[in-house]
This record gives structure tokens, C-alpha cells and sequence, in this order.
């Protein structure tokens, strides 16, 4: 193979569904081992079987420690190490201030914080140095966007987790980079809406916030990531790399 991940291993949290399966697939493509995560057993099988080339599944909620510890004793039963680390899975609702609940914040913020910062933890002592991690930020991190504060925080600490971070491991050589999406075209996002109508106004009002003019494909965060896994960004590190269409360039 000549792929530009070949004899890699690449573990890729959330990866059933919108950006992480694209990533996933992209980097199976490219010659990764690769390791992803869901938590229905259902959605997980049938990102398996699309990936193909051998990818590996593992339910987990990766808000949850101890799923986080399956995760990686499983790619242990396999490879010896990791090189490509993306700290993918995550979410949010609306709820305007006034409106918001503990449990919306402390399953936004478990998820999207607790959870990417347990997974790069516990994968410290499987990350080879040089290592490559990839946090999954978001637009929202450096806007306001009404109804949508809690989500918007999340990725604000995302952000300054890279920053933090390529300091901490800086004596390993490893790379934190975050890839910030605009509005992708995904389940996740389009799930925002309540009912079709609702669906209707979101991609209108987020494709007019686009000068490209149109919501992005998830195949295309996929070739950002592909980029920062590959020794092609080996002096990129502790960046924010915008795929959002010019969304907030302006």
C-alpha cells in the first residue's frame, strides 16, 4: 500500500456517524489500523462493516472512565501502540439561558470535556512519541450562538486544552491540533431540529452564514484530519484549522 497511514494505528472516538465515520473511513483508506467508538451496538456494527479494512469497533460512552479503559485495552490485544489519536466524540441541544438544565450540562460538558480529556489521558502511555491528537472543536468555540452556550463552551475548553497540552507533551514530540468544522452536514447536526420545518429553517440560516454558500461535507473535515495525522503537518502543532467554509473568517 502507499497510503499516507500505512502501518499506523488510529484510534477515532465517536466514530459511527457524520465526521468521525468519514475520518474513519478516510484513515482505513489510507492504510490505518483503525479503532472506533459508539454506544449503540447497532450503528457501531455498521460503521465496522462500511470502514472495512479490518476496523475495529468498541461500544463506549466516553464520558464514562471505565468504557474509556475498554477502549484502550482493546486496541492493546492488537498493537503495542497509537499514532493517531482524534478526540472526536461529542454533542449538545439547544437551550437558551433561562432554559438550560444540569443534566443538559453536565452531559454536554461530560462528553465534550471530561471526555476528551480522560481519553488523551488514558491513552498517554500507548501514544508513541511523535504521536499525532486531533481534538474536535467547533466554530461556535470563538461566536455566539443563541440557544446554544453550553455546546459553545465545551469547545471554547477544547480549544485551550490543545494549547495546554502541546506544552505538557512537547518532551514526546507529540502534536495536539484541533480541527474546528463549521456547519457539516451531519446527522448530529441536522438532529438539532425538532421536526422537518424546523430542519428546513437550520440549513437555510446556516448555509446564508456560509459565503461558500452551501453546509459542508463531512468528507471534507476528513481530508483536514487526514493532513494533521499524516507527516505532511509534522511542524503543525497547538493549532485551530478551520473547515467551515469562511463561516467566521470574516
Amino acid at each position: 500500500m502507499t497510503g499516507r497511514l500505512v502501518n499506523k494505528v488510529a484510534v477515532i472516538t465517536g466514530g459511527t456517524t457524520g465526521i468521525g465515520l468519514a475520518v474513519a473511513q478516510r484513515f482505513a483508506a489510507e492504510g490505518a489500523s483503525v479503532f472506533i467508538t459508539g454506544r449503540r451496538q447497532a450503528e457501531l456494527n455498521a460503521a465496522v462493516r462500511s470502514i472495512g479494512h479490518g476496523a475495529v469497533g468498541v461500544r463506549a460512552d466516553m464520558s464514562v472512565l471505565a468504557d474509556i479503559d475498554t477502549l484502550y485495552d482493546a486496541v492493546q490485544q492488537k498493537h503495542a501502540q497509537i499514532d493517531v489519536l482524534m478526540a472526536n466524540a461529542g454533542g449538545g441541544a439547544f437551550a437558551p439561558l433561562g432554559s438550560i438544565t444540569e443534566d443538559q450540562y453536565e452531559s454536554t460538558f461530560g462528553t465534550n470535556v471530561k471526555g476528551t480529556i480522560f481519553t488523551v489521558q488514558k491513552a498517554l502511555p500507548l501514544l508513541k512519541d511523535g504521536a499525532s491528537v486531533i481534538l474536535t472543536g467547533s466554530t461556535t468555540s470563538i461566536k455566539g450562538t443563541p440557544a446554544f452556550s453550553i455546546y459553545s463552551a465545551t469547545k471554547a475548553a477544547v480549544r485551550n486544552l490543545a494549547r495546554s497540552w502541546m506544552l505538557d507533551l512537547r518532551e514526546r514530540s507529540i502534536r495536539v491540533n484541533v480541527i474546528s468544522p463549521g456547519p457539516i452536514e451531519t446527522p448530529g447536526l441536522l438532529g438539532l431540529a425538532a421536526d422537518v420545518e424546523q430542519e428546513k429553517q437550520l440549513r437555510d440560516g446556516l448555509v446564508a452564514s456560509v459565503p461558500l454558500g452551501r453546509l459542508g461535507q463531512p468528507q471534507e473535515v476528513a481530508n483536514m484530519a487526514l493532513f494533521l495525522a499524516s507527516d505532511e503537518a509534522s511542524f503543525v502543532n497547538g493549532a485551530e484549522l478551520f473547515v467551515d467554509g469562511g463561516e467566521v473568517q470574516f
